[in-house]
């Protein structure tokens, strides 16, 4: 009799593979990839392919020389890992922090959790969090859109983030008038010497084509990105009709990272729930952080905080959200 053996997730049902999806991501991610070429230049190419090799390398050797065992970089984790961290740090950021970034993404996000599938927090976010802390003034220059041949001496502006909350700090409505509207927003259009914030935040247009193919296709699911996407939209217009002082939700939910991680990295398969109803219960908690964080947190931005907080509330999330197990009765 043939024994039943159940691996670690990620998990792929029927005739999906976890390459599959994982390569399917990579796809969903093109758009955003270009359009960062195409604003940011040269900048963008050295952040994210020094990200992506950097990745790669870290995990070969730590599965080779300190794990023993075969590395599995045809599994297409480690890209993602490495194309998420890029896209989350400024197009200036020297290439030494970014490598640094990815071993501690690698090494300690998931590497010395045991690798894919055995990670508590995303890899990428881990990373990224590291450099946040350790470097802050690099880690929020932000490059103005356009320089395509700069790099090291680009020159820097506040994005609409830092405006949101410089509104909030001050109590003047005034300068909030001095944001992109929507429209602009949506197609990365910022002008006005604007920051743009990361790389891959650039252009929620991007985003979202991609959030449609992995829709498409079936590698994720809709819960987590709208239920994430809704719970701010909602929180921020209470906010927004209690006090002018806060933006108006459709500027809050297409500034920032807060597409890039809601689509991106808030459903990585190992780090969120199984269950739909434990989606929408996790979407809902990092949605209702990213509003705290950003409205009354240190930083502007709280995406990546909020994803990790509520990675770490995934097992739990998981043992009060479980499926009806076959033949069970419901009690009345």
């Amino acid at each position: 009799m043939s024994k039943l053996i159940v691996s670690l997730s990620p998990h792929a049902h029927g005739p999906e593979s976890v390459e599959k999806n994982m390569y399917g991501v990579i796809l969903a991610l093109l758009p955003t990839l270009l359009v960062s070429f195409l604003f940011f230049g040269v900048g963008s190419v050295l952040v994210c392919a020094s990200s992506v090799l950097a990745c790669m390398f870290f995990e070969w050797a730590i599965a080779k020389y300190m794990l023993k065992r075969k590395p599995t970089l045809t599994d297409g984790s480690a890209i993602i890992t490495g194309l998420l961290l890029g896209l989350n740090l400024p197009s200036n950021l020297p290439i030494w922090m970014v490598v640094f970034g990815a071993l501690i993404a690698i090494g300690v996000g998931k590497m010395c959790f045991g690798g894919l599938g055995q990670n508590l927090f995303n890899p990428a976010i881990v990373g990224r969090c590291f450099l946040l802390v350790s470097f802050p003034a690099a880690m929020t220059s932000w490059p103005v859109i356009g320089q395509l041949s700069s790099y090291t001496d680009a020159t820097t502006g506040a994005t609409p983030l830092a405006l949101m909350k410089q509104a909030i700090k001050t109590g003047d409505t005034s300068v909030l008038e001095r944001l992109p509207d929507s429209m602009d927003m949506l197609l990365g259009n910022l002008g006005n010497g604007f920051g743009a914030g990361t790389i891959g935040e650039v252009c929620a247009l991007a985003l979202l084509v991609g959030l449609g193919f992995m829709l498409w296709k079936r590698v994720i699911t809709w819960h987590i990105p709208v239920s994430i996407i809704l719970t701010v939209f909602v929180l921020s217009l209470l906010l927004h009709l209690a006090n002018p002082i806060y933006a108006n939700p459709l500027q809050v939910i297409l500034s920032g990272g807060l597409m890039l991680g809601a689509i991106f990295m808030a459903t990585d398969y190992v780090t969120s729930p199984m269950t739909p109803r434990g989606q929408l219960v996790y979407g809902v908690g990092i949605g209702l952080l990213t509003v705290v964080i950003r409205n009354w947190g240190s930083y502007p931005e709280g995406m990546s905080f909020a994803i990790l907080i509520m990675n770490a509330f995934t097992p739990l999330i998981n043992n009060y959200c479980k499926p009806q197990r076959f033949g069970e009765k419901v009690a009345a």
